[in-house]
């Protein structure tokens, strides 16, 4: 039998050798580590190379650096007019920005170009329910939906009761008044545009901004709505150039770019904006801020709608959009669109009264109110009244913005 002392070294040895596991070092015996020490001084190791490449851990989001994101944001806030050669990188490094600061910030360029007191009342009438042979997936108007949502299609209204409806919407303190129709567009319609015009000179002798959403239009008809003295023209894009055909099919997204041409060649303010909660993504979203962004000038306004699920539509059993995605849309477009007006539209409806006032925060400074919006709720004229007065708005008058206070009236 050999020594015990030869023997426990025999099983020692192995253990002071270094082991190692994948590039990692697992455990050394303590004389091992007084020899490895000595050795060290001795003579210097070449560090450790394992015989197979590890790979580099993969970020969770592709995020810019910290400092380029803070440059972004910084150089936007800072601007003193409007750019609309945005790339689509910087927009989501906006969008992505930490909520609370991102508010902070939009609200502090909504300042510089906007009186943050002054909302602007917006009242809405559908002239011309149903009866569109469009497949947007979340109108009640489309025929094709008409079995499951029960609505039943109407005439246009006449000019009489449109315009007793404008009367009654300043007499509740709107300023603008918008007149819809349920049209693909206004081909073969020569009689209907007429009676629209005639609605649109109503509006405006009642002192109103006068706006109306007709579908397509084309650049003869433009002109004849400007004649008429219209102040806007509303055309969604509704969501970006790619989930646009996830949503419509029977329209193409460079047929709503075109129309906003005709409607900007002929003079007339352009009004356009999205849908939120269609199923669509971060991306998508940030993807609809690029489109308006990036027209040849920036929409005069942009509506914010969150989706009203509709039963009967193929969208009609969508869970709401979170309120974060809303309140983050409505300020990275502040930031981005800074002098445009940005418009909570459909879905305020189901917004907390706080909730909406985050909203005003983060820029948002015009809103539909009345009796209804197209075919679903609205808020009334006396709930924001009392808003307004407990925190301190007031309404935006027509045809002007308020010069923004100085720093000494803030």
């Amino acid at each position: 039998m050999e020594p015990a002392r030869l023997a426990l070294r025999r099983v020692a040895e192995p253990l002071a050798r270094t082991a190692r596991c994948n590039g990692l070092r697992a455990f050394t015996t303590a004389a091992s580590s007084r020899a490895a020490a000595a050795a060290a001084v001795a003579q210097p190791q070449e560090p450790y190379q394992p015989s197979f490449p590890i790979p580099s851990p993969t970020p969770a989001r592709h995020e810019p650096p910290a400092p380029i994101a803070k440059t972004v944001l910084r150089d936007a806030v800072s601007a003193t007019q409007p750019r609309n050669n945005w790339t689509r990188e910087e927009i989501a490094t906006i969008y992505d920005h930490p909520l609370m600061d991102l508010v902070h910030q939009a609200g502090l360029i909504h300042r510089r170009f906007h009186n943050p007191a002054e909302v602007q009342l917006c009242t809405l009438m559908n002239i011309k329910t149903g009866g569109c042979t469009e497949d947007c997936s979340y109108c009640a108007q489309a025929t094709r939906y008409q079995k499951g949502t029960g609505l039943q299609a109407k005439k246009v209204e006449t000019v009489e009761s449109v315009l007793a409806a404008a009367r009654t919407a300043k007499a509740n303190g709107s300023t603008r008044f918008c007149m819809g129709a349920a049209w693909r567009d206004m081909r073969g319609r020569k009689n209907s545009l007429r009676n629209i015009a005639e609605m649109v000179r109503g509006v405006r002798e009642l002192g109103m901004e006068a706006c109306v959403t007709l579908g397509m239009i084309d650049g003869a008809q433009a002109r004849e709505l400007r004649e008429a003295g219209l102040t806007a023209y509303n055309h969604n894009v509704d969501t970006s150039r790619e989930f646009y055909p996830s949503v419509i099919s029977t329209r193409t997204y460079d047929e709503r770019l075109q129309t906003l041409a005709h409607v900007r060649d002929a003079g007339i303010n352009v009004c356009s904006g999205g849908i939120l909660g269609l199923g669509e993504t971060a991306t998508d979203r940030v993807g609809l801020l690029h489109t308006v962004s990036t027209l040849p000038s920036h929409p005069e306004s942009f509506p914010v709608n969150a989706l009203v699920p509709i039963k009967g539509t193929p969208l009609g059993d969508r869970e709401p959009i979170d309120f974060t995605s809303m309140l983050r849309t409505i300020a990275t477009a502040r930031i981005i669109m800074p002098a445009t007006i940005v418009r909570i539209a459909a879905g305020r409806k189901t917004m907390s009264e706080e909730k909406q006032a985050l909203c005003f925060m983060a820029g948002a400074n015009a809103i539909f109110t009345g009796e209804k919006m197209l075919t679903t709720e609205c808020n009334g004229w006396d709930e924001d009244k009392e808003m307004f007065d407990r925190w301190g708005l007031e309404p935006m008058k027509s045809f002007e913005k308020s010069t923004p206070p100085t720093e000494s009236d803030s």
